[in-house]
C-alpha cells in the first residue's frame, strides 16, 4: 500500500511538473508573440555591405536607386538620387558635358574629366569630377558641400552617412543616465543604440505623448522618452527668407521705348502700390546682347520709387531681338550664362531690387530651354537677395504665343509667376471682343492653379488698363482695332452702357458713318471685379498694364480689393 501511495505521487509530481514546464513554454511563447509583434524588426539593408543615407536626419537607404559610393574617401551619389533628394532640375548639359545643378543660391556645373567646378561663375578646384558607369552617372556629393550649404559626414563604424543642410534648425541634448534608443515608441521595441549618460543626441521631433526621436553621433535614429534627455538646447534657428514684399503685391510696368527716357515722376505718389517695372533691359535685335535704357533719367526714376517704398523690378523684354535671336540665346548654355551674368551685373550696378522677365513669342520647341534659362538665372538672383518674376500668357492658343511656356516649372522655380491676362481679342483676332472678359480670365487663371498646378500664392493677376475700339465696316469686315487707354475712353452722349454680367464688364456699341464702332470697355467697374479673383484663388496680387492709361480711381480700388 505504501509502494502504491509512492508511485502515485511522483506520477502526480510529474504530472504537475509536465504542467508547469507546459505552463512556462506557453508563458515564453505569448511573451515571444508579443515581442514579434510589439516589436518589429528594423527595416533591413539590403546586405551587410549597404552603406545607410541620412539626409537632414531621415534614413533614405531604401528610396535610393542606386547605392552610395565611397572611392578615395570621395562620396558619390547618383544623379537620379540627387535629382530625388536635392534638385529636381539637375541635368547633364549637352553643349558642355558637364552636369548642371541649382539649389538655393547656387548654381554648380561638374564635368567628368578634369577635377574642378564652376559655382555661380567662378571656377574651383576639386578632389574628383563626376563620371559615368554604365548607365548610371555619379556626383562627387563630398566634394559640393559649398554648393548645397550642407555638413556631410561619413560615419564607418555604422556604415552611414549623413547630411545636413546647413539652414535647418538644430537641437541637441544629453543623455541624463544610461539608456536605449528604440526603433519604435514602445517600452519593448528593438533597441537602435545604447546610450551612455552625458552623451549627445540631435532633437528631430517631440511629442505630446512624451517621446522623442532622436539622432546619436553614430547617425542612428529611434526613439526614447524625452524625460531621458536634458540640456536641450537650440544649437542653430532655421534660416528663413525675408520676403521683399509682406502681404499682396500691387505692381504696375512702366513702359517707355529704348528711345525715349524714363518718366520724370517726382513728386507722384500712387496709392497702394508697392512695386514698379520700368522697361529698363532689353535684348538687343542684332546679337541679344542686353542693352539699358537707363540713364540719368532712369537713376531718378529708381531713386523716387525707394524714396516712397516702392521695391523695383525693371522688365527685361525679347520684343527687339525676336524669335530667332531669343532662340539663339535660349540653346546655348554659354550664352544663357552670359546673359545671366549681365543681368547680376546690371542689379548690381543700379542696386535694384529683382527683375520682371517678359520673354514673349517663342518657339514652342524653346519651352524646355526657356525654363532651363530660368532655372539657372534663380540662384544668382536669390544670391542678391533678387525677387524673380516671369510673365506668361493664357494657356492655350498659337504655339509660338501661348504653348512656348511650361508654367509649372516657371511657377515652381520663380517667386512670381504674373498671368497676362489680356488680349483675349487682339490684333489677330478675327472677330471683335473683348480684351479680356472676366469669364476668360477666371477659366485660364483656373486652369493655371490646377492644370499646370501653380501655387496660388505666386501667382500674380496681370489686369489691362485699355481697351480696344472695333471698328466694322458695312461688309462685315475689320477696320480697326484701336488700343484706347482707359483714361481716354469717350461715350458719345446718346451711346448708353449696357452691362455684361457674364464679362463683368460695360459694352457700347453704335454707328459712325457707314461703320460700326464696338467696344467692351475697362473700367473701374471691370477692375474691382479682376481684383475679386485675387481674394477667390488667394493669389500673390496684381499688376497693370501700363502706368499712365488709367483713371486717377484705379489705384484705390486695386488698393481697396486686395485688402
Amino acid at each position: 500500500m505504501k509502494e502504491k501511495n509512492i508511485k502515485e505521487n511522483v506520477k502526480e509530481n510529474s504530472k504537475t511538473n509536465i504542467i508547469k514546464r507546459v505552463g512556462i513554454i506557453l508563458l515564453v511563447l505569448i511573451i515571444a508573440v508579443f515581442v514579434l509583434i510589439k516589436a518589429e524588426n528594423f527595416i533591413r539593408e539590403k546586405n551587410d555591405d549597404t552603406i545607410n543615407l541620412v539626409i537632414n536626419n531621415n534614413n533614405v537607404t531604401q528610396r535610393l536607386k542606386n547605392d552610395i559610393k565611397i572611392e578615395n574617401g570621395i562620396i558619390y551619389v547618383s544623379l537620379d538620387d540627387m535629382k530625388n533628394f536635392f534638385d529636381k532640375y539637375i541635368h547633364v548639359e549637352e553643349d558642355i558635358n558637364e552636369v548642371v545643378t541649382t539649389y538655393e543660391d547656387k548654381i554648380a556645373s561638374i564635368g567628368f574629366e578634369a577635377n574642378k567646378m564652376t559655382l555661380n561663375g567662378a571656377v574651383k578646384k576639386t578632389n574628383a569630377c563626376a563620371k559615368n558607369e554604365g548607365d548610371v552617372i555619379y556626383i562627387p556629393i563630398s566634394e559640393m558641400t559649398e554648393v548645397y550649404n550642407a555638413e556631410i559626414k561619413n560615419i564607418e563604424e555604422t556604415k552611414i552617412i549623413t547630411i545636413d543642410t546647413l539652414d535647418r534648425e538644430l537641437i541637441t541634448a544629453e543623455a541624463k543616465s544610461k539608456t536605449s534608443i528604440k526603433w519604435k515608441k514602445e517600452i519593448f521595441s528593438k533597441t537602435v543604440a545604447k546610450l551612455q549618460k552625458g552623451e549627445k543626441v540631435i532633437v528631430i521631433s517631440q511629442d505630446d505623448k512624451g517621446w522623442a526621436k532622436v539622432r546619436n553621433e553614430k547617425g542612428q535614429i529611434g526613439y526614447l522618452k524625452s524625460s531621458k534627455l536634458d540640456n536641450i538646447t537650440t544649437v542653430r534657428e532655421e534660416i528663413v527668407p525675408e520676403k521683399q514684399i509682406t502681404g499682396r503685391v500691387n505692381m504696375f510696368w512702366d513702359y517707355f521705348s529704348q528711345w525715349v527716357k524714363a518718366p520724370d515722376r517726382t513728386g507722384q505718389v500712387i496709392d497702394g502700390v508697392n512695386a514698379v517695372s520700368p522697361s529698363f533691359f532689353y535684348l538687343d535685335e542684332d546679337d541679344g546682347t542686353l542693352k539699358e535704357n537707363v540713364g540719368d533719367a532712369g537713376v531718378a526714376y529708381i531713386e523716387w520709387a525707394h524714396s516712397n517704398g516702392y521695391k523695383v523690378w525693371p522688365m527685361i523684354s525679347n520684343a527687339e531681338a525676336g524669335i530667332k535671336i531669343t532662340s539663339n540665346i535660349l540653346n546655348s548654355y554659354e550664352k544663357r550664362q552670359e546673359l545671366i551674368q549681365n543681368i547680376v551685373e546690371k542689379c548690381a550696378h543700379y542696386e535694384i531690387d529683382g527683375i520682371n522677365i517678359d520673354f514673349e513669342n517663342m518657339y514652342e520647341a524653346d519651352k524646355d530651354k526657356f525654363s532651363r534659362f530660368m532655372i539657372e538665372l534663380m540662384p544668382r538672383m536669390h544670391e542678391m537677395g533678387m525677387v524673380v518674376s516671369v510673365d506668361v500668357t493664357a494657356p492655350d492658343g498659337d504655339p509660338n504665343w501661348s504653348l512656348c511656356y511650361d508654367r509649372n516649372v516657371l511657377g515652381d522655380v520663380a517667386d512670381y509667376l504674373v498671368f497676362m491676362a489680356y488680349d483675349q481679342y487682339g490684333t489677330s483676332s478675327t472677330k471683335p471682343g473683348t480684351t479680356a472678359g472676366l469669364n476668360w480670365v477666371e477659366t485660364s487663371l483656373k486652369k493655371i492653379i490646377e492644370y499646370d498646378v501653380v501655387d496660388t500664392e505666386k501667382i500674380i493677376l496681370g489686369m489691362p488698363l485699355y481697351t480696344r475700339q472695333w471698328t466694322i465696316g458695312q461688309d462685315g469686315t475689320i477696320k480697326s482695332r484701336g488700343v484706347v487707354s482707359m483714361m481716354n475712353i469717350k461715350i458719345p452722349n446718346n451711346v448708353e452702357k449696357q452691362w455684361d454680367d457674364e464679362l463683368k464688364q460695360y459694352y457700347i456699341e453704335y454707328k459712325s458713318g457707314r461703320d460700326t464702332i464696338k467696344m467692351w470697355i475697362e473700367d473701374a467697374a471691370s477692375i474691382k471685379e479682376k481684383v475679386a479673383l485675387v481674394n477667390k484663388y488667394n493669389l500673390g496680387g496684381t499688376s497693370c498694364w501700363r502706368k499712365d492709361m488709367e483713371t486717377s480711381n484705379i489705384w484705390t480700388v486695386i488698393k481697396e480689393g486686395l485688402k
